[in-house]
Formats: C-alpha cells, structure tokens, sequence
C-alpha cells in the first residue's frame, strides 16, 4: 500500500477502506508518512467529501491513534455536550453541573479560544488555581466526586487530531465536514462519553455562518456518531449575536454562576436549558424535551447546580473564596464604553464583529500560542430589541492594554444595528436532528 495510491484515489473521488484510512493516518502519526501527502489528501477529500462510513473509520482510527480515558467502576450515565463555538457561549460551565446535578455524568474535554470563538479553558483557568491538565487519575477522581470534570486534551489523548488539525489550519482545509467530524467525535469518544449533545451554531459568530452548511455538520455528527455506537442529538442554534450579556473570560465565569443562581439573561438560559433537556433524556432521566427542561428549572431552583460548580472549583485546584471576592470587581485597568449613535431599536449586534474586537482585546488568540487576558472583555447593557435613545449605554468595554482598547471601541460601535421599530421576536434553538 501506498499514500500516493490513496491520495490519487480519493482525489478522483473513490471511496477508501477502513485499511487505506489507517494505512495513511497511522502512518503520520508515526512519522513514516510526511506533512505534504497527509495534506495532499486533505485537500482531497475538501473536494471530494468523504462517505458516513469513511468518515466513522477515520474518526475511529483517530480515536485509537492514542490512549482513551477508561471510566469503568464509575457508575454512569456519561453524556456530554459539545458546541462548534461562538460568541459568549458559555453553556458548557452551566450545563456540566446542571446535569450532574441530576445524576449525569459529564467527562468534559474543552478546547480553548482560536480566532473569534472563546474556550472553555481559557474561562475557567481565570478561576485563581483553576488547573485543566489533569491525570487520567484525576480525572477519574473529580467526576466520581463531583459528577463532572473540566479537562484539557493531553498529548496522549487523540494525537492524530493534534498533528491533523494543525495541518489543516495551515493548508485552508479547516472547513472540511468529514474532518471537522472525525475531530469532534474522536475527542468526545476518548473521553468516554455514551451520549453526546451537540449545539452546532450558524450565523455571524459561527464557524458555519449558514444555516445550510450548520445542517450539513450536525446531519454528519450525528450520521458517524451512531455508526459508531453513541446516543446523539443535534441542535442548531443561532450565533449571530453574542449569547448572553458577558464576552470574555472571567466575565463569562461571572454570568455563568449568575446563571446557576436563576439571574442569567433570557437567551443564554433559553440555549442552555435546550442543551440541558436533551443531555437529561439521553442519560436516562426525561423521556421528552419539556420534561427535561421541566426538571432542570426544578434543579436550579434548588440550588444544588450552584454547589456543584462551587465544588468542583475546589476540586480542580481553584480557591473558592477568592473566586466570590473577585466576582464583579476582576478588571483591567483600561476601560472604554459604546453608546447609542441615534434613538430607536437595536436590531442586531454582529457576533462576529463582537468576536474580532475581542481577540483585540486580550480575550481570544489569533494563533495557538498567544496568550489570552482573564480579565479582558464586553458587558453588553443593551441587546436586539432593546429601546435606546441617543447617548445610551449600549456596552462596558476592558482591554488588557490601550491599543487593543482603542482599535476595539470602532469595531465594537459598528456592530450595533438601529432601527425605528422594535424586531420580530425570534428563537434561539432552530431544530433538531436525530
């Protein structure tokens, strides 16, 4: 067997075995094949696509390509979620103890910020001692003990997707569905999830900024998933606002546990409890949406999803105490504000454009290796449907320094949209796929 032979076969759209895909990721991974022909025949499949069955052999020779979490001895069920990324989502730091809260079990494995898209990570490591690079060990300690675990992908776990997802940031073929497939499912597979929620966002702030192309990935994750034995539920759900009322890193924090103490904005909670209701029916505890959702109102009302994030700080290295003192007064010097340019409505506030102000910022990364700010970020006082009148607060700005504050401010005041009359009314979840 050889790579060309693969490469060429794939390029006139032939459909690869099982035994072509290994031959040639094992092969990267080991060394034996080099960075041009692996990217070669990336470029291929962007063209060319891949089958259901291609794309779960990939996604499962990815999987193996390195060590998988074992979660035996610990009573489940493990369900997970996971989102294609935005613009003050935040759901993942509600949903996790929202949903151990009802005797789920979540083996979360979060990324962190690239581009305009926050990460989990990164949100959480502004927790003072948060720590995500975990052991196995740990791991496995924290989600008995707490019912869920906030971790960072190690160089044991998946190193295939490593090697794969920086040749394809590289080689303009990050957009690929079969690809972007392999590498979601391959991660949340290795961590040891039996079910799997998926929020894959369109608009403005999104990865896909079209619907159509939303429905492509989510059809495709949930298609390869069950083929490879997983309870799966998509949702798509719109990005091209900023979710909730916070952007940054810290703040999000902030909001989250504003959340969990039944004080979040209405869009954030109506995504969240979207997300959380399905995670509740595939681990067993709902037979349907609206009794899922029905229980986990229940349960934030008790209050027990609150102590769970609280405890799993503690858990994870953060020091609780300090965490409370710093609620509402962790910010950076710099500081700026948005106000309304004329009277009316606001009918929109660009996600995307909110998101690119944000890198400068301090709060996402442009690169893998730039360093993020904790403390950098967007409060947004007014939102799409909101009367303004002239001069009117619309959002509170920090940045970690006065550059990336002054380039932000421009960027930030033209992503906000008037008009005379107030918007129609919208939801936020658009469908489901099954």
């Amino acid at each position: 067997m050889r790579a060309v032979d693969i490469i060429m076969n794939k390029r006139v759209g032939k459909e690869l075995s099982r035994e072509e895909i290994a031959f040639l990721i094992e092969g990267y991974v080991a060394g034996e094949i080099p960075d041009y022909q692996v990217a070669a025949w990336a470029m291929a499949v962007f063209f060319q696509g891949m089958s259901p069955a291609e794309t779960a052999a990939l996604t499962g020779v990815m999987l193996k390509s390195g060590a998988v979490i074992d979660l035996s001895g610990i009573s489940g069920p493990f369900v997970d979620k996971h989102s294609t990324g935005g613009v003050g989502d935040k759901t993942s730091l509600i949903l996790a103890p929202l949903a151990a809260s009802l005797g789920i079990r979540d083996p979360m494995m979060s990324g962190r910020a690239l581009g305009h898209t926050g990460g989990t990570l990164d949100k959480l490591e502004a927790i003072p001692g948060y720590r995500t690079n975990l052991s196995v060990e740990q791991f496995r300690s924290i989600i008995r003990q707490n019912g869920f675990v906030m971790t960072g992908q190690t160089k044991d776990i998946v190193p295939a997707d490593k090697l794969l997802y920086a040749l394809r940031d590289v080689t303009a073929t990050v957009e690929s569905i079969p690809l972007i497939t392999a590498s979601i499912l391959s991660k949340k597979a290795a961590e040891g999830a039996d079910a799997l929620v998926l929020d894959v966002k369109f608009g403005s702030g999104a990865f896909m900024q079209k619907v159509e192309d939303a429905e492509r990935l989510a059809r495709s994750l949930v298609d390869t998933g069950k083929a490879m034995g997983k309870r799966i539920i998509a949702l798509l759900t719109d990005m091209d606002e900023p979710l909730g009322r916070m952007v940054g890193n810290f703040l999000e924090v902030e909001e989250s546990l504003d959340c969990l103490e039944g004080k979040g904005p209405g869009d954030l909670m109506e995504v969240t409890l979207e997300l959380a209701a399905r995670m509740a029916m595939l681990g067993g505890m709902a037979a349907g949406p609206e009794e899922g959702r029905r229980l986990c109102e229940e349960s934030l009302a008790g209050g027990r999803p609150r102590q769970l994030f609280l405890d799993n700080i503690q858990s994870q290295g953060g020091d609780v105490k300090q965490f409370l003192e710093l609620r509402g007064n962790y910010r950076p010097e710099y500081r700026g504000e948005v106000r309304a340019k004329q009277p009316g409505y606001i009918t929109r506030i660009n996600a995307g454009q909110v998101g690119r102000a944000g890198v400068l910022l301090g709060v996402g990364r442009n690169r893998t290796g730039d360093s993020v700010s904790p403390t950098a970020g967007i409060q947004l006082h007014r939102k799409r449907g909101d009367p303004v009148a002239a001069g009117d607060l619309i959002m509170t700005v920090w940045a970690r320094d006065a550059e990336g504050l002054n380039t932000s401010l421009p960027l930030l005041a033209e992503a906000v949209e008037y008009g005379r009359t107030a918007p129609a009314p919208r939801s936020l979840v658009l469908k489901e796929i099954i």
